[in-house]
């Protein structure tokens, strides 16, 4: 690969799809719409390294954090109406371990609201952004970890097309606790393939009058 250039770090840009935009996260545009959305869902951050919080102020300077964030760069999701207007922000999703010389990227931080949840909206927002780091910015290897134990990530990162890589044993402590953590990949040449299936998946014509997949995603 001697013609190999860095890729790009990522900027402050909007993603926009057809029942989805991802907006650089902001703590005063999007917070209280993200604490409405996860209020009293507590079990939406058991995975995730901070939260969950009590007060509305308390999440909002986290965000404040996250997105003054010097080594990751935070969206925050916000599904469509029927009109085609995005909605109140019901998550966020950020592009970490950014290794631009290496063309190597992580996506994780992820928060989906239940509303959120097991959502067209939320399928094509991974896609927006696998299709960024890769045909935007020139990564050759994007990456997606978690929690061992945490099976609904694991299934998630296969069904969205991440080959899994294995588990590095006693890779962290989080929240006080030992965390093995499963390791999946995607590479810039199975993209072409994976970004087929993500707009297979995602047209109009995959969904019943109830909004209920006709086919799974699967390569």
């Amino acid at each position: 690969m001697k013609s190999w250039q860095p890729a790009l770090q990522p900027g402050t840009v909007v993603l926009d799809g057809h029942g989805v935009c991802l907006e650089p996260l902001s703590a005063q545009y999007h917070g209280q719409d993200i604490w409405q959305a996860v209020q009293g869902y507590d079990s939406v951050w058991t995975w995730l390294g901070d939260g969950p919080y009590e007060r509305e102020d308390d999440l909002i300077n986290a965000l404040v954090a996250k997105e003054a964030s010097s080594v990751a760069r935070f969206f925050a999701i916000l599904p469509k109406s029927l009109t085609g207007e995005p909605a109140k922000a019901a998550g966020y999703a950020s592009l970490m371990r950014i290794d631009a010389p290496n063309g190597v990227i992580e996506v994780g931080n992820i928060l989906f609201a239940p509303a959120l949840q097991r959502t067209r909206a939320a399928t094509e927002a991974m896609y927006l952004m696998a299709r960024y780091i890769f045909e935007d910015l020139g990564y050759r290897r994007y990456e997606w970890k978690c929690n061992a134990l945490n099976l609904p990530s694991r299934r998630a990162a296969e069904r969205l097309g991440f080959t899994y890589e294995g588990v590095f044993r006693q890779h962290m402590v989080m929240k006080g606790r030992s965390r093995d953590t499963a390791w999946f990949a995607m590479l810039d040449i199975e993209w072409p393939e994976r970004k087929s299936a993500f707009e297979r998946w995602l047209a109009p014509g995959n969904f019943d009058e109830s909004g209920r997949q006709r086919n799974s995603l699967a390569v």
